[in-house]
């Protein structure tokens, strides 16, 4: 199993945490669209490492055309040689129209057509393939040799496509060659509606399982001591409490027969009661949305919980900074979990 960590930094701390990240054994490190640019940090990350994955987990593909994003992270890609996974979500219509001031309709449809975009633009690219894409929400059909790049010899960069619900899911099964589950989640759904979801879109394309990677960001409870272990508990059930809240991920709670607790949070912003959601969030829930335990115990939790099902996971040790060591044995552990994945498609 992969490991990820953040690299969420001021761009002038980029440099050292991500030789830090590298260092620590980590597989890959992220970026989020969240208050900075996603992109910006992975080619300083590139620039200072040497095998680090470079993934970010979210790029706002709504918010970019898929030309100029096609162009910025092939240049990502060729600097990298090769690193970049280019995570890309929809974010939802209130961002993209009113703080992005772009289109919004379909999300799934059109984050189909967005990811096959930028595949036709790559080809010409790369392989020389004339471009002619003409599709619903996008067309790009033309290239002069002056617009042109230098092709990327490592070829065009991984896709991911983040997704919570079915459809959005299955569209990355189709067309994306990984997919980032929402770290709202639980192994229930993951096991009835989004791998199946996985399942219906590998066989529409033709391709198999082992061709497709699933990350999965996981709510880990955990620390070097109490105080430690209930920061995070905090921030974890504000996390859930807020995730809850919204409609949109309302199935993921009625999945487990808990969607009377979505209302209530649902009705606590309405009457902005913010700093009441942790309060609504039963124990119960966190313990299914989360992995509590001490920190050694951490890698066979995620293994009997996700092993058989996830390629590579996110995860941040409070005690990364003060005990490297130790956060770099257990990131060790993690990594030499053996997937368990049957032969199937």
């Amino acid at each position: 199993m992969k490991v990820d960590t953040a690299l969420m930094v001021p761009l002038p701390d980029v440099p050292e945490r991500a030789r830090k990240i590298e260092g620590a054994g980590y597989d890959g490190a992220f970026t989020a669209e969240i208050d900075n640019d996603p992109l910006l940090p992975l080619l300083l990350a590139a620039e200072h490492t040497r095998n680090l994955e470079l993934v970010t987990a979210i790029t706002v593909a709504f918010a970019r055309s898929p030309m100029t994003l096609a162009q910025t992270a092939h240049d990502i890609q060729r600097f990298s040689n090769g690193r970049l996974l280019l995570g890309l979500g929809s974010q939802i219509k209130p961002h993209i129209t009113r703080r992005f001031s772009m289109e919004w309709s379909h999300p799934a449809d059109r984050m189909r057509e967005y990811v096959l975009a930028l595949r036709a633009i790559w080809a010409a690219w790369n392989d020389g393939v004339k471009l002619d894409f003409d599709g619903r929400f996008y067309t790009h059909t033309l290239m002069t040799p002056m617009f042109t790049p230098e092709p990327s010899p490592h070829g065009p960069p991984r896709v991911l496509l983040a997704a919570v619900g079915p459809r959005m899911t299955e569209v990355a099964g189709e067309v994306a060659d990984g997919v980032i589950l929402h770290g709202f989640t639980t192994e229930k759904y993951v096991r009835e509606v989004s791998l199946p979801a996985i399942e219906r879109g590998l066989e529409r394309s033709g391709r198999h399982r082992q061709e497709f990677s699933v990350v999965c960001p996981t709510f880990v409870v955990t620390g070097s001591d109490n105080a430690q272990k209930d920061a995070a508990m905090a921030m974890v059930r504000s996390q859930i409490g807020f995730y809850g809240s919204t409609p949109a991920y309302r199935p993921v709670l009625e999945v487990e027969g808990w969607g009377d607790l979505q209302t209530d949070l649902h009705r606590a912003t309405k009457e902005n009661r913010w700093a009441d959601l942790p309060d609504i969030v039963p124990d119960s829930v966190v313990d299914t949305f989360a992995i509590v335990c001490d920190p050694e115990e951490l890698p066979d939790r995620l293994g009997r919980r996700f092993g058989d099902v996830v390629d590579r996971v996110p995860i941040s040790l409070p005690f990364a900074e003060s005990e490297p060591d130790r956060a770099a044995a257990i990131v060790q552990a993690v990594r030499s979990l053996e997937p368990r994945r049957p032969e199937t498609r």
